[in-house]
């Protein structure tokens, strides 16, 4: 089970559920592949509703790496998401704000 408290987000992919995270690490994967400068560019075009598939697609295998998952770019493009690309936008949506959101 996902624990959103720990920055945690579930995703299925493939028929199996995963737990995603965005670790220290991960981030830094996300960081280096990035567009723009910052992490914090990402998340302003987050909010406003301005980013790209290869943002989501970034954001998404990073954390997939970050909750222990071993597969590559190729798996996460060639697998199936339940829910399909809203859904993985709604999870890299759900990551950022948890790894920059301190939980109540």
């Amino acid at each position: 089970m996902a624990n959103p408290h720990a920055g945690e987000v579930a995703l299925t992919l493939n028929g199996e559920r995963q737990v995603l995270k965005l670790t220290l690490g991960a981030l830094a994967e996300v960081e280096a592949g990035l567009e723009t400068d910052t992490l914090v560019a990402l998340v302003e075009r987050f909010e406003a509703g301005r980013f790209s598939t290869a943002d989501v697609v970034r954001i998404v295998v990073a954390g997939l790496r970050g909750g222990g998952w071993r597969g590559s770019f190729d798996d996460l493009v060639t697998g199936e998401i339940a829910g399909g690309p809203l859904e993985a936008a709604r999870v890299a949506g759900a990551l950022l704000a948890r790894a920059f959101t301190v939980p109540r």
